[in-house]
């Protein structure tokens, strides 16, 4: 039975809500599944599983189905497509009704058994235990090194501090789940906006395993959208570069302007060269495509949140007795 730091062990008992988005992982959710309710088991006699299918297009939800068919703690939320990891996980706490919420991936690399620490910090009074990765098994070099610098490089433009070489793979008190819930942006960054809500926060480190089956879901693409995602989220850096970068340049406008009129006001000598003169253009028409791209970037964010879209739709729950939360769903007559 878990305790929090402000109550004397008694009778009564907290619900544990454990999130696992998935999308194409028919080759490792069984597995998953049964490592995840070993640990729970042993850690605490009130649990709920809540699967969240992002849109699945292997076997993944038929083998929910049957999970959940067996195991009445299992839920299953059938996104109507595929929405996003961020956009899953949200769903996944609008969802949960648990006094503590658990937050792991499907693909077995973050080991359910490190829950059992992120437990024992919550009943020490920790709101957030985020999983800290000291080794990256199985994964090749670039990706390691990229993620290494991403991590460095957003906690240094962010104006908020983010935790170094953490995923979402973590542990967080029901406060912190409905103050995220309460934050309304499309452009979901969970790692970011658990970092922003403050409370008491403290690190639990683990050896990040090789996957066990299946592919990674987030390719270099994926990664560098996801970068972005982070940075512009998190940050307004990039529109105060183009200040900084517009006071350089007309510095050096000025200093150019200054010589080539020193030069014909003073000697016999006029400023020539056109090939100083297409440098020149090709730079600032350079920057100034950069920035408007940077620019398109925000207001593109703006608009995509004036138009208060629904975050996801859910084709099919499975394990509710009614949805607490969250959109109606499309088929209500398929809940189970």
């Amino acid at each position: 039975m878990l305790v929090t730091a402000n109550e004397s062990t008694d009778s009564s008992t907290h619900l544990l809500s454990v999130i696992v988005p998935c999308f194409n992982e028919e080759s490792v959710i069984e597995a998953m599944y049964q490592e995840l309710t070993f640990t729970l088991a042993k850690e605490h006699e009130d649990y709920e599983i809540l699967f969240v299918d992002d849109g699945s297009r292997d076997e993944t939800l038929r083998r929910l189905q049957t999970i959940h068919q067996a195991d009445s703690n299992a839920r299953v939320i059938a996104l109507s497509r595929n929405f996003g990891h961020q956009i899953a996980v949200t769903a996944g706490l609008e969802y949960a009704a648990g006094d503590v919420v658990v937050v792991i991936d499907a693909d077995l690399q973050d080991p359910p058994s490190v829950i059992s620490d992120m437990l024992a910090l919550w009943r020490e009074g920790t709101d957030i235990a985020y999983g800290v990765r000291t080794d990256r098994a199985g994964e090749s070099g670039f990706k390691v090194w990229t993620a290494k610098w991403f991590y460095r490089l957003i906690n240094h433009l962010s104006d908020v501090p983010i935790p170094l070489d953490t995923g979402d793979f973590r542990l967080m008190d029901r406060k912190v789940v409905d103050a995220l819930n309460a934050m309304p942006e499309r452009d979901r960054f969970v790692r970011g906006m658990s970092a922003w809500v403050g409370f008491k926060q403290d690190p639990v480190p683990y050896s990040r395993a090789p996957r066990s089956a299946g592919q990674t879901k987030y390719p270099l693409r994926s990664m560098f959208r996801f970068a972005i995602d982070g940075i512009l989220s998190f940050s307004r850096v990039p529109l105060r570069m183009a200040v900084y970068m517009g006071l350089t340049t007309s510095l050096l406008s000025l200093l150019g302007i200054l010589y080539a009129l020193s030069m014909r006001l003073f000697t016999d000598v006029w400023v020539t060269g056109w090939t100083l003169l297409f440098i020149a253009m090709l730079f600032l028409g350079g920057v100034q495509l950069l920035f408007l791209g940077v620019m398109g970037e925000y207001i593109g964010r703006i608009y995509g949140e004036v138009k208060r879209r629904p975050l996801y739709l859910v084709r099919e729950q499975m394990g509710f007795v009614k949805q607490r939360q969250g959109p109606e769903p499309i088929n209500p007559q398929r809940d189970v």
